[in-house]
């Protein structure tokens, strides 16, 4: 394996539950533009890089087959056990498998979706892979939140120096070939038209509000990969910095719950 790969993997280790917990549901939004776009009803969508399956269980009333491809172990386990919490419908499944490796047929997938995810894999061998499995007129889209969440300056200007400092520490704690390696969202559209796999291809973006306590605010950025990284590999210096920041955000909402503005970024492409 890649050793992009596995490290990229490695970094969702360890705290699935507290990740399904605090990241935001992706808008239905997303499932009304897809299938514009698709101009079908779709019948089998998968979801790669799926996580705990925030995004895969967007579409349980929408296509007659769903698969959620998550090749880390702690976020399939937690997307697997939600099953229940689902009434176990029978055309959801998730599969340890990777973006560059679907144990797919050849045009056998009218949707492809990543959440969060497409910045993880490396984008020449995966969009090739999606576009093998990909039907005529399919459609491929990734989207991502811009962080952190609107919602206040102080906060959100804490929030970037926390994330800044746990990506030094990081660097210090990590061999070189030991470290994640994620590609640039800003390149995504990019790298989509220069596989030359699509005929049309654009950026789309939309936001939506949800409501959040200090406790859910102060969560979204614990579990960011990196932060937990650090943590499990003993960056026990950070602990301060967490902690100003959750008191921060405690102050900010004062015992209320807010709204707090989402913001994504959707790069779609048909097949």
């Amino acid at each position: 394996m890649n050793e992009h790969i596995r490290n990229n993997v490695k970094r969702f280790q360890g705290f699935g539950t507290l990740y399904d917990k605090n990241r935001p549901i992706p808008p239905q939004d997303i499932i009304e533009i897809v299938k514009k776009y698709l101009r079908r009803q779709p019948q089998t969508v998968i979801d790669v890089g799926c996580g705990t399956g925030l995004s895969t269980f967007l579409w349980v009333n929408e296509a007659n087959s769903i698969i959620g491809f998550e090749p880390n172990n702690d976020m399939r386990n937690v997307a697997l056990a939600k099953l229940q919490e689902f009434d176990e419908p029978s055309n959801i499944q998730f599969i340890k498998g990777f973006s560059h490796q679907l144990d797919l047929p050849t045009e056998s997938v009218d949707v492809v979706t990543c959440s969060q995810s497409f910045h993880w894999m490396d984008p020449h061998s995966t969009l090739q892979e999606f576009s093998r499995v990909l039907r005529g007129g399919g459609v491929f889209a990734a989207y991502d939140c811009d962080w952190p969440p609107t919602f206040d300056w102080l906060i959100e200007e804490q929030y970037k120096q926390l994330i800044s400092l746990v990506n030094k520490k990081l660097m210090q704690l990590t061999e070189k070939d030991e470290q994640p390696y994620r590609w640039k969202k800003s390149e995504h559209l990019q790298k989509i038209r220069e596989s030359n796999l699509f005929r049309f291809s654009k950026e789309i973006v939309f936001h939506h509000w949800e409501k959040c306590d200090a406790t859910r605010y102060a969560n979204i950025a614990f579990s960011n990969g990196g932060l937990q990284t650090a943590i499990q590999l003993g960056a026990d210096d950070l602990h301060e910095a967490v902690n100003d920041f959750k008191d921060q955000v405690k102050e900010s909402f004062a015992g209320e719950s807010c709204d707090v503005l989402f913001s994504y970024r959707m790069r779609l492409a048909v097949k």
